[in-house]
Formats: C-alpha cells, sequence, structure tokens
C-alpha cells in the first residue's frame, strides 16, 4: 500500500522533515539486515487519537534488540513519548501506522555489528487496513507458502527483526504472483507456523486453536494475545495447538491477526473453501469487539489506549 507522506519524523530524539529524514548509502543494517523494528497502531476515540497497546510494542522491540545484541540509546519511556509526539506534531487525528524502528547506522562495515552506532527513529503516516476493506468484510484467500518458515536456531524467531523479512516478503510476492490475497507458512517441521506478517487462528468444534509461537517459529503477537484476551472473555475456549495444513483446509472457521492486517476473515486456504467460504460467526464477534475495543468503546480493554494527549 502506498505511503502518504506526514510532516515530520522522529530520529534520534529530533524531529526530522519528512524529506530529510535520509541515511548513508553505507548504513550497516541496509546491508546486513540486523535491525528491529514494530508496527504499531493509532485510533481515533471520543478523547482524540490513542495508540493501542504502545507499552507492549515497545517492550517488544526491546527484546528484540536485546535478542540481537543492540544496545537501544534510549528508554522504552523515551521511545513512548516519542510515538505520542510524532502521532501530536502530524496532526493525525484520524488514526495511523507507526514505524518505530532501531537500526545500526554509518561508521562500520563488516559482519560484526558491534562496534556500530545504534539509531532509533519512528515514522507515522495514515494506512488503511493491510489487506484491504473487502478482504476484513468478506474475507482473503491463502496460499500455503513454498517457502518454509526459519528455523528459530537459524534466526531467532522471537525477534522482530528487519532481514528476517525477507523471508516474508518472498512468500507474499509468491502468494500475489499466483492470484492469492496473503500466503501461510510452515514450519521446517512441517507444521503451520503464521502467515507473512500475522498470525493464524482456526475455529474447531467451536473451539480456538492457533499455533505456539516458539515451536512453530512464529512471533507472538500482539494483536494475536488481544484477540486470545476478548475470546477467552466473551467465553471461547483458546489453546495454543501444532497445526497442519488439512486443518486449515477443514476448519469451521479461520482468521488472521496483526497489528497492520487488524482481524481478517480467511475465505480459503489452497482453494479450499473454509467453513461456508464467508465470515463465521465466531470471527464476526471477535472482529466486532477488537474494532471497538481499538476505539476505546470497551471499557474493559481502555488500558490498553495510550491517549495521545
Amino acid at each position: 500500500m502506498p505511503i502518504t507522506p506526514t510532516e515530520k519524523i522522529w530520529m534520534d530524539g529530533e524531529m526530522v522533515d519528512w524529506a530529510d529524514a535520509k541515511i548513508h548509502v553505507l548504513t550497516h543494517t541496509l546491508h546486513y539486515g540486523s535491525g528491529v523494528f514494530e508496527g504499531v497502531r493509532a485510533y481515533p476515540t471520543d478523547r482524540g487519537p490513542a495508540i493501542f497497546r504502545l507499552r507492549e510494542h515497545i517492550e517488544r522491540l526491546f527484546v528484540s534488540a536485546s535478542i540481537f545484541l543492540i544496545e537501544v540509546p534510549f528508554s522504552v519511556e523515551e521511545i513512548m513519548e516519542a510515538c505520542r509526539e510524532i502521532v501530536r506534531v502530524n496532526g493525525l487525528d484520524d488514526g495511523c501506522y507507526l514505524r518505530p524502528l532501531v537500526y545500526l547506522g554509518y561508521g562500520e562495515m563488516g559482519l560484526n555489528p558491534l562496534p556500530c552506532t545504534v539509531n532509533v527513529s519512528v515514522a507515522a503516516w495514515p494506512w488503511g487496513t493491510y489487506l484491504g476493506d473487502d478482504g476484513v468484510a468478506n474475507g482473503v484467500r491463502m496460499k500455503i507458502s513454498s517457502w518454509q518458515r526459519h528455523d528459530p536456531n537459524a534466526v531467532p524467531t522471537a525477534a522482530k527483526g528487519t532481514g528476517m523479512y525477507v523471508n516474508s516478503s518472498l512468500a507474499k510476492v509468491e502468494a500475489l504472483k499466483a492470484g492469492y490475497d496473503e500466503a501461510i507458512l510452515l514450519a521446517p517441521d512441517g507444521n503451520v507456523s503464521e502467515c507473512t506478517g500475522e498470525n493464524i487462528f482456526i475455529v474447531r468444534n467451536g473451539k480456538i486453536l492457533t499455533p505456539p509461537s516458539s515451536d512453530s517459529g512464529a512471533l507472538e503477537g500482539i494483536t494475536q494475545k488481544s484477540v486470545e484476551a476478548i475470546a477467552r472473555d466473551i467465553g471461547h475456549e483458546v489453546e495454543y495447538h501444532q497445526l497442519i495444513r488439512t486443518d486449515l483446509y477443514t476448519a469451521e472457521e479461520a482468521f488472521l491477526t496483526g497489528t497492520a492486517a487488524e482481524v481478517v476473515p480467511i475465505q480459503s486456504v489452497d482453494d479450499r473453501i473454509v467453513g461456508q467460504g464467508k465470515p463465521g460467526p465466531i470471527t464476526k464477534q471477535i472482529q466486532e469487539i477488537y474494532f471497538d475495543t481499538v476505539r476505546g468503546k470497551v471499557d474493559r480493554y481502555k488500558d490498553w489506549l495510550d491517549y495521545v494527549d
């Protein structure tokens, strides 16, 4: 989806004009992919814009950095305030997508990243739902990718690392060129892992199942955890359970979750219709509560919102 430029980007503690937010061509992360990032959303509420689960996202950013042995030169609180400030400065009252990024800068080259400077930026811009309004309303067509998800002992799948997303890009392009909306990747053991940037859920015998992140190589999702809490609170049983591809084919319902995608029903997998081929009752119920939650309409989850003003 195209980016709509805003006025400012936060870079290492300063507000920089969008057009001037530049890095050197020899920036270390550009060559070796050793950076970490987050995707965060802010939504309009009756109290002004609020960032959804901001602390959890920034704390995960620091966990990712720690796994990569990157020492972030700002505190969690400082980056949280940078996120609020970038929404305020750009006047993004109707909501936006935020991209905090920790990257290794210019000045050192080679595979040893330890001497590199560490830089931090936060950008924000208006961004619609990642898989489109029709996908949210009617479901998306999925393909099991020929590309395998990372082995956790090859790269640290518990971290949201920049270079690791080449794997997701390959799977995404393969799916799009084949006429699908999104891809599902399998773990090295053949079990279902996750989508290119989303966690996956199925409904079977009325129970909600999602793959365990540590075993499958999937990133533990903040939206995934939010949906799990919502589902349990309205009386559904949720389990982390190993899934194989035929579990997706035979599911009563299926949906994916992610900050960019939000909550999206799955219409089909590998041309096998899931359930009735349209959003099922459990999916629609969770969707409705989730979209009300992020807009501050559900008192039970108001502590998930970080108000900008």
